[in-house]
């Protein structure tokens, strides 16, 4: 019987950031195990950051100038998506992976609570979706989102009407 490879991972060459998950191949074998799956790096970060946003008690995700640059970037015209996976930084092996995130938590929330529900939230969705196992989450909580604190508005049109 050959191996079925599933890889996980970003990179050109196939055994640069690449993951292998196994599975047995040939006539005998399931059709569900039958030839190779690819995930990029960049998939896993954006099920991470889906997931960490879930969570009630987090205002965004990204540090203080990944979140500058990326309401800039989203303010240009063709400048990029949503920015899902800003303040995410996944690490993809052979069957694990590692995710970083840095978050702005609601002020009055319990941040050991919230950071609980992130871990939990993300593990679920990247280990259902991709079927990686999830060593760890890191949580980096950069700041607190006050009620009184607005994001800057951009105007509706000119100033002049």
């Amino acid at each position: 019987m050959t191996e079925n490879i599933t890889s996980v991972g970003g990179g050109g060459r196939p055994d640069a950031g690449v993951s292998a998950l196994k599975g047995r191949t040939g006539a005998g074998a399931p059709a569900e195990t039958r030839g190779k799956t690819t995930i990029a790096d960049g998939v896993v970060a954006k099920i991470a950051g889906m997931a960490a946003r879930e969570v009630p008690g987090i205002y965004s995700l990204g540090g203080g100038m990944a979140r500058a640059f990326g309401a800039m970037r989203e303010r240009v015209p063709g400048g990029g998506g949503g920015g899902v996976a800003r303040g995410v930084k996944v690490e993809v092996g052979e069957r694990q992976a590692a995710v970083d995130l840095d978050v702005v938590v609601e002020y009055g929330v319990s941040i050991v609570d919230v950071a609980g529900g992130v871990r939990t939230n993300v593990i679920s969705a990247v280990e259902r979706m991709t079927g990686l196992e999830v060593v760890e989450v890191n949580i980096a909580v950069d700041d607190v989102h006050l009620p009184d604190e607005e994001e800057e508005a951009a105007p509706d049109e000119g100033r002049v009407r």
